[in-house]
């Protein structure tokens, strides 16, 4: 299992144009091969938004980052700083504080 935080900030977009960005991207990004999750992130306040993806593995989140999504997502105009981290999961203490519920030891 992988665990990848994406981070960005906004430029020039409303509040409504980038919920509805976000929204038109959320089927397409739950039907990416691989994902379990993924938590979508936003802090105004701070002009910091992104999401924490759950992956099956690290190379399903490769694939994703190659894709045509992602590609198209990061070209945005309103979509500027976009960084990714990505860190293999500690299953065993991850269980002992329900990380991993419903994963299989």
């Amino acid at each position: 299992m992988h665990i990848q935080v994406i981070t960005y900030s906004l430029k020039d977009i409303g509040k409504s144009d980038y919920e509805a960005l976000c929204m038109s991207l959320a089927p397409i990004i739950a039907a990416q091969p691989g994902l379990i999750e993924k938590v979508w992130l936003a802090d105004p306040a701070t002009n910091t938004y992104g999401g924490m993806y759950k992956w099956q593995d690290r190379e399903a989140m490769e694939a994703f980052m190659k894709s045509e999504v992602v590609h198209g997502f990061a070209s945005h105009p309103a979509i500027v700083n976009l960084a990714s981290r990505d860190f293999p999961v500690w299953a065993d203490a991850s269980r002992v504080t329900r990380g991993l519920v419903g994963v299989p030891a």
